[in-house]
């Protein structure tokens, strides 16, 4: 699958924003398993040892463990970045094609926007607020593509350290990529829930003239009650699994990051599932009674998690494939040899 930044067309808020999960552990893992499977061969292969794979698929659940912490600062830092509410942008006067890759841009931007248009946005309730951040739409596709760096930049010392390092620099610089690809996945892997990317992600909020539900619950059932009631799991998607191509890594003519770019219409396509999805729950094909009578809502779901892990694949990919030697470790290293080679 060749994914490029101009091809690619999921939370959360009832125009507000209520932090929640996305996937249980078990979607979430999943996810990122199916992203290791869907690696063409010449990705490095320590990736795929026994227990780094593991490691890889238990740290899918990492962010969501960070929610347990009742510390406010990291509640605060955490929580906006799971989801986007997609609609509150042009709320805003922001377009979601053209919106800035930069974290601070884009808040800074977003902030003078709502307080321009405060009549668009529903009043925050200070007891509903206690973690601060009902004030913005999410930050997922900023979290993505700063993780998409960070992968970037451990690739890069590892090429170098291959070249010079020490058999303990190599296997160092090793753990932090599986631990960068792990922890990364999670936020891809709320990118395909399509209720991760709209103000309707625990049931229909606002103008209903088709009557969708507006039960609190369906975030939670979409997200893991569903998949266990189902049995679905990674052995039945495997086969299904296509090897991914990378991301184009043309700069757009806007100069942002491609990868934000390629990110950001991968949740504009997941939003514009969230009608659809409510529509099916609406002929109760997600109803645990009719599990075994349809396979319509499983095919949904199971889609997601293939999007998920495919999505998830192509950035790996990406940030190995276009990883630079780190010039100035090698300069580092090239010093550390000369001395330890002088007399």
């Amino acid at each position: 699958m060749k994914i490029h930044f101009a091809l690619i067309l999921t939370v959360l808020g009832s125009g507000i924003t209520l932090p929640m999960a996305a996937w249980d552990y078990s979607g979430h893992r999943m996810v990122n398993e199916l992203a290791l499977a869907a690696l063409p061969d010449d990705f490095p292969a320590f990736v795929h040892s026994p227990s780094n794979a593991e490691r890889i698929a238990f740290l899918a659940g990492e962010p969501d463990r960070w929610r347990n912490n009742s510390d406010l600062p990291i509640k605060h830092y955490n929580s906006v970045d799971h989801y986007l509410d997609i609609e509150q942008l042009p709320d805003a006067g922001i377009d979601p094609q053209t919106v800035s890759d930069l974290r601070y841009v884009f808040a800074a931007t977003f902030a003078a926007g709502r307080e321009a248009h405060l009549d668009k946005f529903p009043e925050i309730d200070p007891l509903k607020n206690t973690d601060h951040t009902r004030e913005w739409p999410g930050l997922l596709p900023w979290a993505v593509t700063e993780y998409y760096g960070k992968l970037k930049s451990a690739f890069s010392y590892l090429k170098t350290f291959e070249k010079a390092g020490t058999p303990e620099e190599v296997a160092n610089a090793q753990a932090n990529i599986v631990y960068i690809m792990g922890v990364m996945g999670h936020y891809v892997g709320d990118g395909a829930q399509p209720l991760h990317t709209s103000v309707h992600h625990n049931g229909w909020v606002g103008d209903n003239p088709q009557g969708y539900t507006k039960w609190p619950g369906i975030h939670s059932w979409i997200d893991g009650g569903f998949i266990a009631k189902a049995g679905i799991n990674t052995a039945g998607l495997l086969p299904r699994v296509e090897t991914v191509a990378s991301i184009e890594v043309t700069l757009p003519a806007d100069g942002r990051n491609p990868v934000f770019v390629v990110t950001m219409d991968y949740l504009r396509a997941q939003n514009a599932l969230v009608e659809p999805l409510y529509a099916l729950e609406k002929t109760g094909v997600f109803k645990a009674d009719n599990i075994g009578k349809t396979t319509t809502g499983r095919d949904f779901i199971e889609g997601q998690l293939l999007k998920g892990g495919e999505m998830l694949a192509s950035i790996w990919l990406t940030a190995w494939r276009n990883a630079p030697e780190d010039g100035y470790l090698a300069g580092q290293l090239a010093k550390r040899q000369k001395s330890e080679a002088a007399p």
